[in-house]
């Protein structure tokens, strides 16, 4: 596949490991904006050298679905839960229910949502939608205070479909624009009105199904004892520094299914809850990160983490599939955030430096200790204190999402442009680069007298770099700020 792509507008860069995808579409049931794009989806998905089917089989790696707007629909009967059953799969496609809106449409539920995010205390009321459970206010109400009305839409119609991946199709007779949403609250736009806006689907499609996942890990067998554990003073530290993190407000809530939909089956299909963002440290005397663990294996609470909350990384598994992990005698020993890989692979690309330990001397270590991943932007930063490095255009076009080998591979290389990191006399302490419709990624060097994530929060009160809840959903739109000290 070409590396840019023409929009209509200009050439738009595109990744180099896209796969050729099996394309399946379920019929629409009568809903004409869909069929025609349904028609058009699949003339460019063939145009662009993927594969359509007629129905899915085990090849298939897209299926494509239809839900109505606003209405909701069983468990039972959404192919998100019911596919691989229905058609005997063997393994799960990447499900991607389209919904058509009219803009009228929309725009009225935007114009309830508004005021009703503005509210407080909230009125449960306002966010009583077919087929929610009563607590989804409660998360329709963080999500569409964190990123706007629009996420809380995108949060209500993910319930409401059954599907955490949907294409909103807006127009009246013909699609306007798309919408793009999925795990992590991407608002993604494709415009209508060209054959370049199919091919744009497309694209993004292509680009989320061929970002291979990373989340596997493999556990050494010899374990960390836990006097030694005891020893070491990273983990309190890590303790301390959630509930600094968590008075500066960093972490979002977590998103909990059951606090949206009554699914009994969703552990089958999708974890019961997701954490947003992650932190992790480097131990010189295991050596390894130290790193807070996934929050769909149970509920964390990153502002206020217990030792049970951490894991070990020792190391990158040969085929890049995931982590390699240490146990903790005596520790509960969950696996690691899905961003564990990214963090760690990090330090592959750029250069180590020595450090004086207290109690062990000056030992070689990353130039990097301490990593944090949050679902939140940058409204601006400091220059002279701070250094921004943007991942490749192609990573602002075309998206990706967490726990993915391609998101890795876009932070580690564009860190290992940072000049502060890679030049021993640059006096900054902190490099940052934005994840396009996820997140921000913030690095700290090691700092003397300062204890790990520190540097961040200190840079963070003295407004050297401003984070703020606003997502980026493209190319990073600000400009650097002298702060007086």
């Amino acid at each position: 596949m070409s590396s840019t792509f023409f929009d209509g507008v200009g050439l738009q860069p595109v990744h180099p490991w896209l796969q050729t995808l099996h394309v399946a579409f379920l019929p629409v049931g009568g809903q004409p904006i869909l069929d025609q794009v349904a028609a058009h989806l699949a003339q460019a998905f063939q145009r662009c050298g993927h594969v359509v089917q007629g129905s899915p089989n085990n090849e298939t790696d897209v299926l494509f679905t239809t839900a109505p707007f606003g209405e909701p629909l069983s468990w039972r009967e959404a192919p998100f839960f019911q596919a691989r059953r229905q058609y005997r799969l063997r393994a799960q496609p990447s499900v991607f229910t389209m919904i058509a809106a009219r803009p009228a449409q929309l725009d009225a539920l935007v114009q309830r949502l508004e005021p009703a995010l503005g509210k407080e205390p909230p009125d449960p009321l306002d966010f009583d939608f077919p087929g929610l459970a009563p607590t989804a206010y409660r998360t329709l109400v963080e999500q569409g205070r964190r990123g706007g009305p629009m996420l809380a839409v995108e949060r209500l119609l993910q319930a409401q479909s059954m599907c955490l991946r949907i294409l909103l199709i807006v127009g009246d007779d013909r699609p306007d624009y798309a919408l793009h949403f999925d795990l992590v609250g991407s608002l993604a736009r494709s415009e209508g009105g060209s054959e370049a806006f199919y091919d744009d689907i497309v694209l993004r499609v292509a680009t989320a199904v061929s970002a291979r996942e990373i989340g596997r890990q493999v556990v050494l067998p010899e374990t960390i004892s836990r006097a030694t554990w005891e020893s070491l003073s990273t983990p309190a530290a890590m303790r301390a520094a959630g509930l600094e993190l968590g008075k500066r407000n960093f972490f979002t809530d977590m998103v909990r299914i059951g606090d949206l939909v009554h699914v009994p089956a969703v552990s089958g299909a999708i974890a019961n809850q997701y954490s947003e963002g992650c932190y992790a440290t480097w131990e010189p005397a295991l050596p390894g990160l130290i790193a807070t663990i996934t929050g769909s294996a149970r509920p964390v609470d990153k502002d206020n983490i217990t030792d049970d909350e951490l894991a070990v990384i020792v190391g990158l598994q040969e085929d890049g599939a995931g982590v390699v992990v240490r146990h903790v005698e005596g520790k509960r020993n969950d696996p690691p955030s899905s961003e564990a890989f990214e963090m760690l692979d990090v330090d592959q690309a750029l250069p180590s430096t020595g450090f004086t330990i207290d109690g062990m001397g000056p030992v070689e270590v990353p130039v990097v200790r301490s990593k944090l991943h949050g679902h939140r932007g940058v409204a601006s930063y400091d220059p002279r204190y701070v250094e921004f490095v943007p991942m490749e255009p192609a990573y602002s076009t075309y998206p990706v999402t967490c726990g993915t080998q391609a998101q890795a591979r876009g932070i580690k290389a564009a860190f290992a442009r940072a000049e502060s990191l890679r030049n021993p006399a640059d006096p900054r302490q902190l490099a940052f680069t934005l994840l396009p419709t996820h997140g921000v990624f913030i690095v700290e060097k090691w700092v003397p007298g300062m204890v790990p994530l520190q540097a961040i929060w200190e840079h963070m009160d003295a407004g050297r770099i401003r984070v703020e809840s606003s997502v980026p959903q493209g190319p990073a739109v600000f400009e650097p700020t002298r702060v007086e000290t």
